[in-house]
């Protein structure tokens, strides 16, 4: 009996050492991973924003405020209620949510192609060969042909990551999913801005209906006055069809001036996730004027910015793929293993003498594709550079969209000085030239075109307040509002996921896209510790 363990332990010993071999060939040349090695495309960066005004300067941790909540800076309660539903409800960011959560179970799905595969699979078969029976018609089965057959096995294969493939694949879907983080950042940021200028546009409107409101008044006494005028004999009736053209006037603006209100109204309702017809603001004219927003240098914009984090991370991810592409040129190797007993009489399925087993490893490699695995890598060639190209333009046009708003916020700065001036003198025109018509020295077309130049002073004067404020959220937004691109690594799967940092977290100030490339290739290093070959 030791005699028969003996020879069947030498009979094993072989297809043991076989397989230990096979193993520790599978992990050297997993230590193989061909395909460039990823690095952030260089894009030109100024040294300083051309258009900022004098006296402006660069924050500091200190001029920050939650950055989470940045319209907080404005001081304006219903505001801040409104930004609060906006995060809770809207749809454009929970789409974008969804697209997250999306991305990160893509990384689990690539990932699990690290590790083997494991079934097991039971079943049990009846068969039998048909008889005829002599002197009878019926056809009849023997019992000598009936066949059963029980198994129970379990097989296991597992494709070793020769060449990188799996590692490649990971990684690219990791930077799909940081990507689709800054997206849904983007996203929120784009939503919030477009509120809080929606508000201030829908205010500024509540101070034109009041100046509006105001006219149609004054007006009124200068229809009197024309009236009192003419029944005095010191006025003409053409002055009184005048003054009352212009009343008419101004009440049609007035009324007319309701319908864009209305609109941004509807506008505000969406955004919030509310049916229009369940929404309403109250009046309320502007009265904010814009806070002083300290601004990062012209090279944070690559931190601060979601835009630009989600288009770096797609180059990123294009570069994995061109790895995935190149691997397909190496051979592929399956090692597989089953495992499992099989009988015919089911109270002897479990017996030392059912059982059965095979293993052993396979080697694949295709020999010809008619140039199939050339075209795709030089296609993910391609989609990198495309994907490249599209990052650099977008650090492009967000360095225009902050130059475009600090020249807007600088000159209306110093175009609102020069119109309360003009606002002033022609409240000063209006008042003496309708003094000089009372006492009968001038026409009442004086009057007219006095009050016609003071009216439009006062309009563009609301004008460019709301113009104002409309730029300084513009600004906020053009410098990436609260978002860090520390946070593309935080997982959540809510609507209001990935959360902003506040502003005091350290790693919020210190973040950087480069620290976010550093922790993903020590998570790659985790996942599978290989050694890198490159192969451009």
């Amino acid at each position: 009996m030791q005699s028969v363990r003996i020879s069947r332990a030498r009979a094993i010993a072989p297809r043991v050492l076989s397989l230990a071999v096979s193993v520790a060939c599978a992990a050297l040349v997993a230590a193989c991973a061909v395909g460039p090695n990823y690095q952030r495309p260089a894009t030109e960066i100024p040294a300083s924003f051309k258009e900022a005004a004098p006296g402006w300067k660069v924050a500091e941790p200190a001029d920050q405020h939650d950055r989470g909540d940045w319209w907080a800076i404005y001081e304006d309660p219903k505001l801040n209620e409104l930004e609060d539903k906006l995060n809770a409800a809207n749809q454009t960011i929970a789409q974008f949510a969804a697209n997250y959560r999306q991305a990160r179970a893509l990384v689990g799905e690539a990932r699990a192609a690290y590790f083997p595969v494991i079934g097991a699979s039971a079943g049990a078969t009846r068969s039998g060969n048909g008889t005829q029976t002599g002197g009878n018609a019926t056809t009849a089965t023997s019992r000598e042909g009936i066949n059963n057959s029980f198994n129970v096995q379990m097989t296991a294969s597992w494709e070793p990551d020769l060449w990188g493939s799996v590692t490649r694949s990971v990684n690219a879907q990791k930077a799909g999913q940081q990507g689709a983080a800054a997206d849904l950042a983007n996203a929120r940021l784009s939503a919030q801005a477009t509120l809080a200028q929606t508000y201030f546009l829908l205010r500024a409107l509540d101070s034109t209906q009041k100046l509006l409101d105001d006219t149609v008044l004054a007006y009124q006494r200068s229809l009197q006055l024309t009236q009192n005028q003419y029944a005095a004999g010191v006025a003409a009736r053409s002055d009184v069809i005048q003054a009352q053209t212009q009343l008419q006037s101004a009440q049609a603006a007035a009324i007319d001036n309701g319908i864009q209100r209305a609109q941004d109204e509807h506008a505000i309702a969406v955004l919030i996730g509310v049916p229009a017809s369940m929404f309403s603001l109250p009046p309320m004219p502007l009265t904010a004027t814009p806070p002083a927003v300290p601004a990062q240098m012209p090279s944070a914009l690559l931190e601060r910015r979601p835009d630009i984090a989600s288009a770096e991370r797609k180059a990123a991810a294009a570069n994995e793929q061109i790895g995935v592409a190149i691997a397909a040129f190496f051979p592929s190797l399956t090692l597989s293993a089953t495992g499992g007993f099989e009988n015919s009489v089911f109270s002897q399925l479990l017996s030392l003498p059912s059982r059965f087993w095979t293993l052993g490893p396979q080697l694949a490699g295709t020999i010809f594709d008619a140039g199939l695995r050339k075209a795709q890598t030089e296609a993910a060639r391609a989609t990198y550079d495309a994907d490249v190209a599209t990052y650099r333009q977008t650090v492009l046009a967000a360095f225009q969209d902050v130059e475009d708003n600090l020249a807007s916020l600088r000159i209306l700065e110093q175009e609102i000085v020069v119109q309360r001036q003009a606002v002033d003198s022609a409240r000063q025109a209006l008042a003496i030239v309708t003094n000089e018509y009372k006492a009968g020295t001038v026409g009442f077309v004086n009057v007219l075109t006095a009050q016609t130049t003071a009216f439009t002073a006062e309009q563009k004067l609301e004008n460019i307040a709301g113009q104002r404020m409309v730029s300084s959220v513009g600004l906020v937004k053009a410098l990436g509002g609260g978002w860090d691109a520390s946070q593309m690594n935080r997982e959540t799967g809510d609507v209001a996921a990935p959360a902003p940092l506040p502003a005091s977290a350290p790693a919020a100030a210190a973040a950087t896209v480069g620290a976010a490339s550093i922790a993903q290739s020590s998570a790659r290093a985790a996942d599978a510790p290989q050694a890198r070959v490159q192969s451009k």
